[in-house]
């Protein structure tokens, strides 16, 4: 986006109503605050509105984000009400609503929308399979019956922490 486009276009503000909660800090209190942006010098998805706010307006606000390809699951927020990637979601165009966005409802909050606590939970379990006799580990290769393979379809598929939100994991 350039400034000389975006000047010649009249301004569309946008309003984004965001949880902040350092609960690390003492006596700051969970509160939603609001931003506004100018639609015409930011990208579609509310993942690049995130990124401006923090780039351009307040360097303190926390959340993740990754691979901007919908494919991690870092970025893996409640935005309007509905539990979904940032990096998938695009901006609501109507400036008359307003837009809001929280942490996933079952997730400890670190600070604002980080999951950090969900990534070190991750790595404590260990998620990979592993062998019985790992003596032979690189004489030979392993391989996996249909059986054991449909054991883990369900869940295979998926590597983001929206997990239970989706739909193959509920079902």
């Amino acid at each position: 986006w350039s400034a000389s486009t975006a000047s010649a276009v009249q301004p569309r503000i946008k309003s984004f109503q965001i949880y902040r909660w350092d609960p690390d800090r003492a006596g700051d209190k969970p509160r939603m605050q609001t931003y506004e942006i100018d639609l015409n010098t930011c990208g579609p998805m509310v993942l690049d509105a995130l990124i401006k706010i923090k780039n351009k307006m307040d360097s303190t606000l926390t959340f993740r984000r990754s691979c901007r390809e919908g494919i991690c699951g870092s970025c893996a927020m409640n935005i309007n009400g509905g539990n979904t990637l940032a990096c998938l979601n695009k901006i609501d165009t109507n400036t008359s609503k307003v837009s809001k966005i929280y942490p996933l409802p079952h997730m400890y909050v670190v600070k604002d929308l980080d999951m950090s606590n969900f990534y070190a939970q991750y790595k404590s379990i260990e998620p990979y399979l592993k062998k019985k006799d790992e003596s032979r580990q690189g004489q030979q290769q392993y391989l996996q019956s249909v059986e054991d393979r449909q054991k883990l379809v369900d869940v295979s598929e998926c590597e983001c922490e929206c997990e239970s939100e989706c739909e193959s994991v509920r079902e």
